[in-house]
């Protein structure tokens, strides 16, 4: 079976194939953050408006690389929610009335199950039970995950998602958008424990996050400095420092919580160095992540996750679509 993904839920589009027997088949994927980062951020009806240039062509691409026609598509995955209700409605428009048209079921997949489900893509998988890390630049989610639709909230950040942070705190440091990569870099060039930074809420118990106080943390350290450019590498250590500790502090917990020996990390954040390098550490536990390529957003996880689905599914397939920019998982249900 084939299923053709299609994600549109922010300022990436993505189209991908993927086959049940054979495996990933092809994936593109065109990123706007070239045309965002005049404004610093994402601007979502910009954002729609190149979802709908560029969504057709890359699944004519998609098609080309894979020596496939739209009759040998047995089923179309999309995104339907959490995103910008505008870009989600681009994907799903054109990948239900394209289903429509070939007679062949339509599935609205959840982006943040698209990101948990996309290190099952790798070899080797991991195997459930496990916890989830979803961390990005919209969410920061632990999960206890015992199958697909099988989703256990265990703790989530009450204000800025992680990602947000990092992003918020290059733009204070003066860095470009989208900040997380830049910041990152930077603080490879940091001197370790120049400054200290909080760990938020790790001083009582529970799983949840707070990343909004670490922000303003760095950005009163940035303004009682000299503003060097040495001081900047050295803010951008400590703040990274803080949130890849108090990452690993919350999954030491969830993983204890449900006693489970395999952590799977996924999201933009995903892709951290300092992140992977600190959690790879931790004994007794075995970490899977996507490849670098499939942390972002992208059209693979969710023709993946698309294909799980439709297997154990029976559809009843209506003409008609919803989307929701709210979608958490746990309102999620088996297959």
């Amino acid at each position: 079976m084939r299923v053709l993904g299609i994600e549109s839920s922010c300022d990436e589009t993505g189209v991908a194939v993927y086959d049940t027997e054979k495996g990933l088949l092809a994936h593109r994927l065109f990123s706007q953050i070239a045309m965002h980062a005049e404004y610093g951020g994402v601007v979502p009806e910009l954002a729609s408006r190149d979802h709908i240039r560029k969504t057709l062509p890359l699944i004519e691409e998609v098609l080309a690389d894979t020596a496939l026609t739209t009759k040998d598509i047995d089923a179309i995955a999309y995104t339907a929610g959490p995103g910008l209700a505008g870009a989600l409605l681009v994907g799903a428009a054109i990948g239900r009335s394209l289903a429509w048209a070939l007679d062949i079921p339509a599935l609205a997949i959840n982006h943040m199950e698209g990101h948990l489900l996309s290190p099952l893509l790798e070899e080797p998988a991991p195997e459930f039970p496990f916890v989830s890390l979803l961390v990005s630049g919209g969410h920061t989610l632990l999960v206890d995950v015992k199958g697909v639709g099988q989703y256990e909230l265990l703790g989530e950040s009450i204000d800025d998602a992680v990602g947000e942070a990092f992003d918020k705190t290059a733009k204070l440091l003066g860095m470009d958008y989208p900040g997380g990569p830049y910041l990152a870099a930077k603080a490879e060039q940091g001197i370790a424990d120049r400054f200290v930074f909080p760990r938020p809420m790790t001083n009582r118990p529970g799983l949840d996050f707070s990343f909004s106080g670490l922000k303003t943390f760095a950005m009163n350290t940035w303004l009682d400095t000299e503003q060097t450019d040495q001081d900047k590498a050295d803010i951008a250590l400590a703040f990274q420092t803080a949130v890849v500790e108090t990452l690993a502090i919350k999954c030491k917990r969830a993983l204890k919580r449900t006693g489970h020996k395999r952590l799977v990390v996924a999201g933009g954040v995903s892709a951290n160095k300092a992140l992977r390098n600190k959690l790879d550490a931790m004994k007794g536990v075995e970490v899977f992540y996507p490849r670098q390529a499939f942390c972002s957003d992208n059209g693979a996880m969710i023709a993946f996750a698309g294909a799980m689905r439709h297997q154990a599914m029976k559809h009843q397939d209506v003409p008609s679509f919803t989307v929701r920019p709210r979608w958490p998982l746990n309102e999620l249900s088996p297959p």
